[in-house]
């Protein structure tokens, strides 16, 4: 299942690691394979998606430091799009 994750709209890949993080679960094989999809990806992420992205692996305590970077930076190009 983790070799279709790159198949994954940025909406599933947000989803699958915030439910993982709400419920307690740090499936680090599962983290590892969404950050180098969303990495390759990120500048397709809406807002909504980023945030809940990075709230998630911070949640479930996984490290990703490198997709954390190109999400700063993709939220830095778009700011106007972020609502308040």
């Amino acid at each position: 299942a983790l070799n279709r994750i790159g198949d994954f709209n940025p909406q599933a890949m947000a989803n699958t690691v915030r439910a993982f993080a709400t419920a307690g679960v740090a499936a680090k094989a599962l983290f590892g394979t969404i950050a180098g999809a969303a990495l390759n990806r990120v500048g397709d992420f809406k807002p909504q998606e980023m945030a809940n992205t990075v709230w998630a692996f911070a949640t479930a305590g996984v490290a990703a430091e490198t997709l954390f970077e190109a999400i700063a930076g993709a939220a830095v190009n778009r700011i106007g799009d972020f609502k308040p």
